[in-house]
């Protein structure tokens, strides 16, 4: 058996960034420190923040008056950040600068006049996010079917934002929908789309061809991880989501498979060695990494 690692994969940019300012905050501050939602999708993460005294929260009113609150990287609503104002509680803002773009154009498109659409899942924390910074009418719709069901008030006055975890490619049919629907839509350029979504999608879409079977490393509730997933079961091959090495089965390999791994956007690269490691005990005989230009993009942290 042989194995092929994605370029790229695992941790991107964002990610990186809010990891590191519960990290710092943990260190700057006596714990506990308050984490509202999951910093990011992952439960290795996680725990591994909760052993050193992050306490994660689904509402601010779980956060004692005055205490330290972490908002995670999918972004926060206006009402939220109003909340804890109220709650005097001292926040630091870990929501990715991509989601916080996202949010920064769909208040531009509603400040001219325009009613917003947000293509992403209802529910993500980030779409909800984003449906709660701007106010006035918001509609959120992941299908091209959805577009023809759309009630809106002025046709020539009507814009877009998409979710930051949607590549170019989950949202193409959409927007063509859309624009076929509403010519004068606005909505952002093809550069405002998430970096690391596209480029992982992409490794995978190089990758697949080559493969027998495609192993996704990351969290079952993780948005990209399970697209990741879903491009190699359309591909033809068996796919499969794994949280961990725990989850593999022999049943799914042979001694002639060549297996491909990748990661989503919120999992460490230490879940993949150890998946290395179960698949060697299976039977391993080479591991290589696909060509592909290792991502550079980094972002600062908040000062505390």
């Amino acid at each position: 058996m042989n194995v092929i690692l994605a370029q790229p994969r695992g941790f991107c940019a964002g990610v990186v960034r809010a990891i590191e300012i519960v990290e710092q905050a943990l260190k700057f501050y006596e714990a506990p420190i308050y984490v509202l939602h999951e910093i990011v999708h992952n439960r290795y993460v996680v725990n591994g923040l909760k052993k050193r005294g992050a306490v994660f929260v689904e509402t601010l009113d779980e956060v004692p008056l005055g205490a330290v609150c972490i908002f995670s990287a999918h972004g926060v609503a206006t009402t939220v950040i109003n909340n804890a104002k109220q709650r005097q509680l001292k926040v630091i803002d870990a929501t990715c600068p991509l989601v916080t773009k996202v949010h920064v154009q769909a208040q531009r498109y509603v400040q001219n006049g325009f009613e917003v659409i947000i293509i992403g899942h209802a529910g993500h924390p980030e779409v909800e996010g984003t449906r709660g910074c701007v106010t006035g009418s918001v509609h959120v719709l992941c299908t091209p079917q959805e577009v023809a069901t759309l009630s809106i008030k002025e046709p020539e006055r009507v814009a877009y934002v998409t979710q930051t975890t949607l590549s170019v490619d989950d949202t193409r049919d959409v927007i063509n929908a859309l624009t076929k629907r509403f010519p004068k839509i606005q909505g952002p350029a093809l550069s405002d789309i998430c970096y690391a979504t596209q480029n992982r999608q992409d490794a995978v879409r190089q990758l697949v061809s080559a493969l027998d079977v495609l192993l996704v490393v990351g969290a079952y509730n993780s948005s990209n991880s399970n697209r990741l997933r879903e491009l190699g079961t359309q591909s033809g091959i068996k796919a499969y989501l794994i949280e961990n090495a725990e989850d593999l089965q022999k049943t799914w390999f042979s001694d002639k498979f060549v297996v491909g791994i990748t990661a989503g956007a919120s999992t460490p690269e230490i879940l993949v060695k150890e998946v290395l490691q179960r698949l060697r005990d299976f039977g391993v005989d080479t591991v290589k990494t696909m060509e592909g230009e290792p991502e550079k993009t980094t972002f600062s942290i908040p000062s505390f």
